[in-house]
């Protein structure tokens, strides 16, 4: 694994995290559209694809942390701590396939996000297990799937399109 990283790395990470924290201000607007539309794993879903790695790991983590800090959304405990395990899933899923094995953007997208749901469901059970949070991990992964359909079709829609039309952006710059 390489451990070099670039100024531009560094960048695109801060503007994708302030992505990360001003898209779901705006849903927010129009009541608690977070778990149906699912803004804040758009920034971190694509700093996948754009970033190596651990950056796209540290994205997904500190998306989640930043926004509860400077906006109380989500709750840090339990939610916000679900959320940085599944999106820093996301994250460094879709970075590590995207990159290493060199797939499709759907492929990349899908694996992260069933990686990540995986993630959350597991973080249910330690934080119910150890930390007496009352939530049932199977119910939770499935609620938030069904509330998060529109979230999800957006991601698959929107995602590819963004980094097909980014790929095309730079080979025909090159």
């Amino acid at each position: 694994m390489n451990n070099k990283f670039t100024t531009k790395d560094l960048v695109l990470t801060g503007i994708l995290l302030g992505l990360g924290l001003i898209i779901p201000m705006v849903f927010h607007l129009f009541g608690g559209t977070g778990p149906i539309f699912l803004p804040m794993h758009i920034s971190v879903l694509i700093g996948g694809f754009l970033l190596p790695p651990y950056f796209a790991l540290v994205l997904g983590i500190a998306t989640p942390l930043l926004s509860s800090v400077v906006t109380g959304m989500p709750p840090i405990f339990p939610i916000g701590i679900i959320m940085m395990a599944e999106l820093g899933s996301y994250g460094l899923i879709t970075s590590l396939i995207s990159k290493k094995f060199e797939t499709l953007v759907i492929p990349s997208l899908v694996t992260a996000q069933v990686v990540g749901r995986i993630v959350a469901g597991i973080t249910v059970f330690i934080l119910s297990t150890f930390f007496g949070v009352k939530m049932n991990p199977i119910i939770f992964v499935k609620g938030s799937i069904i509330t998060g359909i529109p979230g999800i079709l957006i991601q698959l829609i929107l995602i590819p399109t963004l980094i097909y039309t980014i790929k095309i952006t730079k080979k025909v710059k090159a």
